[in-house]
Order: structure tokens, then C-alpha cells, then sequence
């Protein structure tokens, strides 16, 4: 890359890109430069109307204006700390995590979704110790189609074997299951081993699938008679996502502890764990730490999106906006015939692909952004769409718009060829 005053040319990034980063994305050849609520310009200049959100993290948009006030404000007095010393933006985050969540007692801060997971394994593992079990009956119960993050023992929890390959051995003490099927958890918990079980109300990477009805009761009920934690995984369907602050509100059950991060920071980095009362004093000093959870920046920022998430008007918006998106979705189905159904609550949906196109969602990803739309997969059978949750009635029609374009030119491009390119190949994006 050059080293002159000139800004670089795009196709100079994108080649210093591939030589420098450790190459385990395959980004598209795009390098976006500034955003502004739903929609993102790219350095040439295009406008792209976002359905991505950054992987349903930028719930609030781009740039919004209170969000980049809280940051600056908070620039200019405090950047870190340490877990050594008290800073009031973390004192106010946890406390108003704690507000919200009615079953909440206290909150571990750190720094993305897999820390989190990460911290709720190791509460419940060390609860379980406290009870005396063995370390052979200190086992996590999880999800086949689940993704749960990318540390060793996160990636072990997720239920997926791709995401696993190559790193065996893997951790000892995790167990999966069939999601939404209540008798094959049941037969997975009956020998007692189960200490927690870890589960997303709705699933993202697994295809967008939501939990079925009584799924998640039925968890509750077997964690009782286990005396086990059900831990609600709320890292992408949570923070307003499906239309309600915490997804498993809709499930009408009360959980031992909650992962969130995304959306809980609109676009910074930031992870938590929500603890309710039957654990709440298990992590005591020493048990677990991080240097950078709790950051003052994360925290002033978070602080002011989780307000904003929890304003009863913002979420009955996301409830009736995704409530139109799918009816604009099953229509280019119906047009279509690229899509068979599609599901999801609120802002997380997935647009299943007809048998004649399985397979070819990265395509259509592809196809997408030259219609200047953002979308992603899930799986390489599920269009997923997790837009801003201020999308407004413009960026709706301009997105399913677009879509429309991209779909014509995807079924165009294809032909009577069956075989999948390498461009839709792609890994499933997700999250660390």
C-alpha cells in the first residue's frame, strides 16, 4: 500500500486485506466507509440499504447522534481502567441490566457473546462444584443448529460439527440434543450429569429458529427437577431483536442467567452476563475476571442504547415492522418461488430457499449487494435478515425493493446449472 498523503485506492486496501489478515473470512470486495441509520456507503460512494446490521449488533443504526454524544462524552474523561478500580458508567450499566431484567440479580461485563457463554459455563460448572457433584456430572446440555461462540469451550457447546474440526481434543463435559424436542432433552438430563443447559430462544446461526412452543418451559421444568441453570444464549435474539427487550419473555419462562452482547452495545464492543437469584453469589472473588469488561467507553455507550432498546415504542415498532417485512418476503416467495417460508419473530427472519436453490444462499448474498442491499445467510439454505430496528417505512421498501432485483438476477445468473459456485460457498457469518 502506498505510503502518499492520497487516500488509498479501494483495490489497494482490499489487497494489503488479503495479505495481512489471518484469512479466516471471506468477506465480500467491498469497503464500506460511513453509515447513517439503515443505510452504508461504501469508499466509491454506492449506498446500500442495510439488512445485516452488522450481524444484528447496529440495532439502533449508524451514527446515531446519542450514541456517538455518549461515546465522545466519555472519550474525553475516562478510556479504562481495570477491573482494579469502580467507574460509573459500568456501576450505571449493570444496574439498569438489572432494572430491566426482572429475574436479574447481578451482571458480569466483559467484552463479545463468547465471553459471555464462556462466563455462564464456568458459573455453572463452579455451582455444581458447590454442590458437591463430581466433575463427570458437571456436564452443559446444548442444541443441535446452536452457536454459542468460538473459544474452545464455547464452540464445543455450539452443536454444530463444522465449527469444530480440526481443534479436537476438544473440552470434556458437553452434551447435545435435538432442538425443540423436549423428550430427547429429557432422556439427555435423566442420568442426572446435566448441571445447565444452554439455549438460544431463538437460533441464529442454526437457520433463524425459534423455539417451539413449551420448548422452553418444558427446559425450565427439567432444570428444576435436575436442579440444573437454564441459561438463555439472548446474544443475537435479544436487546428488542424479536420485539420484546429479552426474547425468552415470549416463552413465558423465567431463566437462571442470560448472555447478551451485540445489540447491548449498538456497535461496541461489549458482552454481559445476567445472573438471577439461585446463582447470584456463586462467582465470588478470584472465581473468573477480565481486564477490559466493564470499560467505560463500552459502558456509556451501552448504557444509552439499552434505553433506547427498552422504549415500549421501539419495540411494538419491531414487532409491526417485522410483521411487514415477512408479508414482503413470503410475497417475493409467492413470486418468486425462491423462498418456501419464511420464519423468525420480529427483526430475526429467515427466508427458507426452495428446494430447486438450496444450497445457493451465499450466492444470493452476492447477488444482493450488487442490487446495493446488505443481507446475510444462515446456513447455506436461509436468507437472514436482521435490519437496524429503527428501519422506517423507506429503507423497508427500498431493502425488499432490492431484494427483488437481486433474487431476479440470482435465479437469472443460475440458469439450469445446479452446482453451487464458490462464491456461495462462503462460511455462515457469526460471531466470536
Amino acid at each position: 500500500m502506498s505510503n502518499s498523503t492520497a487516500p488509498p485506492a479501494t483495490a489497494d486496501l482490499l489487497a494489503a486485506a488479503r495479505q495481512v489478515f489471518v484469512p479466516v473470512y471471506q468477506p465480500r470486495a467491498v469497503v464500506l466507509d460511513h453509515g447513517r441509520g439503515a443505510r452504508l456507503w461504501d469508499r466509491e460512494g454506492r449506498e446500500y440499504v442495510d439488512f445485516a446490521a452488522g450481524i444484528a449488533v447496529c440495532g439502533l443504526g449508524h451514527a446515531d447522534p446519542e450514541l456517538v454524544a455518549a461515546l465522545v462524552a466519555q472519550a474525553g474523561k475516562l478510556w479504562h481502567t481495570s477491573n482494579v478500580f469502580y467507574n460509573q458508567p459500568a456501576i450505571e450499566l449493570a444496574q439498569a441490566l438489572v432494572d430491566s431484567a426482572p429475574f436479574a440479580r447481578r451482571v458480569f461485563l466483559c467484552n463479545s457473546g463468547a465471553e459471555a457463554n464462556e462466563a455462564a459455563i464456568k458459573l455453572a460448572r463452579r455451582r455444581a462444584a458447590q454442590s458437591g457433584r463430581a466433575p463427570e456430572r458437571r456436564t452443559i446440555l446444548s442444541f443441535h443448529g446452536s452457536f454459542h461462540g468460538r473459544t474452545l469451550a464455547t464452540v464445543t457447546a455450539t452443536a454444530q460439527p463444522k465449527y469444530q474440526q480440526g481443534f479436537e481434543p476438544l473440552p470434556s463435559g458437553f452434551r447435545h440434543a435435538p432442538f425443540n424436542d423436549l423428550d430427547a432433552a429429557a432422556a439427555a438430563m435423566a442420568d442426572g450429569s446435566v448441571c445447565a443447559v444452554l439455549v438460544e430462544p431463538v437460533q441464529g446461526e442454526g437457520g433463524v429458529m425459534p423455539a417451539a412452543p413449551g420448548f422452553l418451559a418444558g427446559l425450565r421444568a427439567l432444570c428444576d427437577r435436575h436442579n440444573a441453570l437454564l441459561v438463555c444464549d439472548e446474544i443475537q435474539c435479544g436487546m428488542g431483536r424479536t420485539g420484546t427487550l429479552f426474547a425468552h419473555a415470549q416463552d413465558d419462562v423465567v431463566p437462571d442467567a442470560v448472555t447478551l452482547a451485540k445489540a447491548l452495545g449498538a456497535g461496541f464492543p461489549i458482552g454481559a452476563l445476567l445472573v438471577g437469584a439461585g446463582a447470584a453469589e456463586v462467582l465470588q472473588h478470584g472465581a473468573h475476571g477480565t481486564t477490559f469488561g466493564g470499560n467505560p467507553l463500552a459502558a456509556a455507550v451501552a448504557r444509552v442504547a439499552l434505553r433506547r432498546l427498552s422504549d415500549p415504542a421501539l419495540l411494538a415498532a419491531v414487532g409491526r415492522r417485522g410483521a411487514e417485512l415477512r408479508e414482503g418476503l413470503q410475497r417475493i416467495g409467492r413470486d418468486t418461488g425462491a423462498f418456501v417460508h419464511v420464519r423468525g419473530r420480529g427483526l430475526m427472519l429467515g427466508a427458507v430457499l426452495a428446494e430447486a436453490h438450496r444450497g445457493r444462499a451465499g450466492a444470493l448474498v452476492d447477488h444482493a449487494l450488487a442490487a446495493g442491499l446488505l443481507v446475510l445467510q444462515a446456513g447455506p439454505d436461509v436468507l437472514r435478515l436482521v435490519p437496524p430496528l429503527v428501519l422506517d417505512d423507506a429503507d423497508a421498501a427500498a431493502g425488499l425493493a432490492r431484494l427483488r432485483v437481486a433474487i431476479d438476477a440470482w435465479q437469472a445468473a443460475r440458469g439450469g446449472q445446479h452446482a453451487a459456485s464458490p462464491q456461495s460457498e462462503r462460511t455462515p457469518e457469526s460471531r466470536t
